[in-house]
């Protein structure tokens, strides 16, 4: 079926095809730094936008704030003038592609906090043109594009569709992977007319091996969100199996191990602290309060969360617990060290990561809490953890030393010598299955 465009959009089609066209992306963070690297090395222009005037600076000159993201990668295609950075919003009357990358929190109340997106689209309402394809990449609830963020692009007077073009694409970072990185996942690409579906396909097609396209922008939405519900219902699955197992005195890990071995009808997932990172522990919750609107209920994803966000609790009563049956002193006035506050592994992103909820129930009951983790020099920027701001590593001196009455991993990165941490410690209190998996085996460790 041919796609009839007007002169604007046969304009922006030709720019897009010879990857001449200007690709502007605001938020500058796991999701937008990736994908500006991702363009500028396909060969495209990329104008970075960020409110933070370090990252524009750091970019600038062309250094990385992002563990996973090289020097090497960003200071090339400064130098080339592929790659710019600004806070100046102004500037996004430049760019031909607009590229949202920005925050979508949830309130005190569980509830969606579309505050970034829609300032954000207001920002682009002030300079869209003629010829613009705006697309948003933020996860959030099915019908934002079209429900949110189109009467306010619309009511510059111009025309989704026609005089614009609007889509939604989910990002799909795994900070940390090196099996799958940005331009190794498959782009899924949604939009609400075919000129807006098609002209966004064509801008992907430069840095992805495959596109997927699906009917609406409103279907994929709905695509990441159950992405990401599948995988906190599953989760949610192993942390109340290693509740049960435990009692029974069964290893869970053992058990995924083995059931994993069958080639078919099952999907290893390992139990946990609870769930971190920016996608998992907020998107279910999206489609929750959307899904009211329907008159429909999610029992199945809430119970995954209660249990999920019940984790942490449990960790911190194994942890008295067992320092009570050992020197019969409990929490109170112990010394705990974290090991690792990062919300996975090998990365240095402590959004919503389980550790930061454990150091401040540990500290509620009397104890402190130190933390060591090599990817995280200082804990910055938690709004939800306020007391936690600006707590440093401690060295892996201090870890080996014997000052901590027990060590909480709470993140297994790799490159830690755990038989080195476990000889150290006096008590071990393993969540991950670290040590298990590293071959260390001792009376000292206990699992959680």
């Amino acid at each position: 079926m041919s796609i009839e465009l007007p002169a604007h959009g046969l304009k922006l089609q030709a720019r897009i095809q010879t990857a001449s066209a200007k690709i502007g992306i605001i938020g500058m963070g796991y999701v937008g730094l990736p994908l500006a690297v991702a363009f500028g090395e396909a060969g495209c222009p990329v104008l970075a936008l960020d409110s933070d005037a370090e990252k524009v600076e750091a970019l600038n000159a062309g250094r990385s704030y992002i563990k996973h993201v090289q020097n090497d990668r960003i200071a090339p295609l400064v130098e080339a003038g592929r790659l710019g950075a600004t806070a100046d919003l102004e500037r996004l009357a430049e760019a031909d592609v607009i590229l949202i990358c920005v925050p979508t929190p949830l309130t005190r109340h569980l509830e969606p906090d579309l505050e970034y997106v829609e300032a954000t689209t207001k920002a682009i309402a002030k300079t869209l043109r003629k010829g613009q394809l705006v697309i948003l990449e933020s996860t959030t609830y099915p019908g934002t594009t079209r429900e949110v963020m189109q009467p306010i692009l619309e009511s510059t007077g111009l025309t989704a569709g026609s005089d614009f073009f609007l889509a939604y694409s989910p990002e799909r970072e795994d900070p940390g992977n090196p099996s799958f990185s940005t331009t190794q996942i498959p782009k899924v690409v949604g939009a609400d007319d075919l000129v807006s579906a098609d002209l966004a396909l064509a801008v992907y097609r430069h840095i992805v091996p495959q596109t997927v396209a699906v009917s609406s922008a409103a279907t994929a939405e709905a695509v990441k969100i159950t992405e990401n519900v599948f995988r906190a219902v599953n989760i949610a699955l192993v942390n109340e199996l290693k509740l049960i197992f435990t009692a029974m005195d069964i290893d869970v890990w053992e058990v995924i191990d083995a059931a994993k071995s069958k080639p078919f009808g099952f999907m290893p997932f390992y139990p946990g602290p609870g769930l971190g990172g920016h996608c998992i522990p907020i998107d279910p919750f999206y489609l929750t309060w959307k899904a009211r609107e329907y008159n429909q209920h999610t029992r199945f994803i809430e119970l995954a969360g209660q249990i999920n966000a019940d984790m942490p609790a449990h960790v911190v009563r194994v942890l008295a617990d067992t320092l009570d049956a050992r020197s019969g002193r409990g929490l109170r006035g112990a010394r705990v060290l974290m090991m690792g506050v990062a919300y996975k592994k090998n990365v240095d992103d402590i959004r919503e990561s389980p550790a930061l909820r454990l150091m401040e129930m540990i500290e509620a009951r009397g104890a402190t809490a130190d933390f060591f983790d090599p990817h995280v020099t200082q804990i910055n920027g938690t709004r939800e953890h306020p007391t936690l701001n600006y707590r440093s590593t401690v060295p892996w001196e201090a870890v080996k030393d014997g000052r901590y009455d027990a060590v909480l991993i709470a993140t297994d990165h790799d490159g830690i010598d755990y038989a080195e941490l476990v000889a150290s410690a006096a008590l071990v209190v393993d969540t991950r299955n670290a040590c298990g998996r590293a071959g260390v085996v001792s009376d000292k460790i206990v699992r959680a």
